[in-house]
């Protein structure tokens, strides 16, 4: 039996899937199984994935469930002491599952390891690096506010702890790997691990790139968790709500620089700021205003193109 179940959640994944798989292959640590769920692809996923010849590797197929389904059907299938998650567009950086794998192993009473995040396009070109985050311990407060984990293809989680939480939410499109984490926090201690190791790639074909239904999932998500905590916590509502405006705000400028984007981007900013003025204060709002604000001023063109000029080289430019 290995230590560490991989699980991929795979939909049509056909561009990408041979990229994750390797990423996968290529750690450091390597007593693991790799677990890919098809989730009713309709292109040449499950085959390009069968076209590696490595007994680590399983491939089960069902119809289309969705993301959180896939993830639970791997749990299910999954043998390891320890479960992680990819998703089938991103990859890893060859040491991720052995630092994590260790830090737990040095912190025999947390459940969840966690590192950093590196955005891409499609082209391998880095968007932008995670801010380094250092919450470690009962980071229950921490999440109730913030996804600081980002990602579905970032934690490493010790499966008596996958176990107790139960199951993603099938409900949820977008922050179920939020809520999951939430509820992991409720139930054990986390421990990072400093330094940026997960690659998410950014695809305007991307569920990130729905902010509309995002919105909906985001707030439907912090109001349904915001039910059940504890009194004491109660208080971190409108700054959790705050931040995910801004979040909102952000995404519409992500994809597009328009002036309908602008404008969108705005009124989530005014909305996050209404709901808690102090949120002002934090830099990373400060940062927004002062891009938006440009946006206004400025040619879209001539933004678009500083955007593009300060952008960091591709992933794949260095060896």
């Amino acid at each position: 039996m290995s230590i560490v179940s991989v699980i991929i959640p795979a939909y049509n994944s056909e561009k990408t899937i041979l990229a994750t798989l390797e990423s996968v292959q290529g750690q450091t640590f390597s007593d693991f199984e790799l677990i890919v769920i098809d989730d009713g692809s309709t292109d040449r996923t499950v085959d390009l994935a069968n076209t590696l010849q490595d007994s680590r590797l399983k491939v089960f197929s069902y119809q289309n469930g969705g993301v959180s389904v896939a993830r639970n059907r791997g749990i299910q299938h999954a043998s390891g002491d320890f479960i992680s998650f990819i998703d089938a567009d991103d990859l890893w950086l060859p040491d991720k599952l052995q630092l994590q794998l260790e830090s737990l192993q040095k912190n025999p009473e947390a459940g969840v390891a966690y590192s950093w995040t590196t955005f891409v396009d499609e082209k391998g070109t880095v968007l932008y690096t995670q801010e380094p985050v250092f919450h470690e311990g009962n980071v229950y407060p921490q999440l109730l506010v913030e996804n600081f984990i980002l990602n579905g293809s970032n934690v490493l989680i010790r499966r008596r702890f996958v176990e107790a939480v139960g199951n993603f939410h099938a409900s949820l499109r977008y922050a179920e790997d939020w809520e999951f984490y939430i509820r992991l926090a409720n139930l054990c201690t986390f421990v990072v691990v400093p330094k940026h190791q997960i690659i998410y790639l950014r695809s305007s074909q991307s569920a990130t790139s729905n902010v509309d239904e995002m919105e909906r999932d985001l707030i439907a998500h912090i109001t349904k968790v915001f039910q059940t905590v504890p009194s004491k916590f109660q208080s971190l509502k409108n700054l959790s709500l705050a931040c995910a405006y801004r979040y909102l705000a952000q995404q519409y400028i992500s994809y597009e620089l328009t002036a309908a984007a602008v404008s969108q981007a705005g009124q989530k900013l005014r909305q996050a700021v209404r709901l808690e003025p102090k949120i002002l204060l934090d830099k990373h709002t400060q940062k927004l205003a002062i891009k938006l604000f440009l946006m206004q001023i400025l040619p879209y063109e001539f933004v678009s193109n500083l955007k593009k000029s300060i952008r960091k080289p591709s992933l794949n430019s260095h060896s």
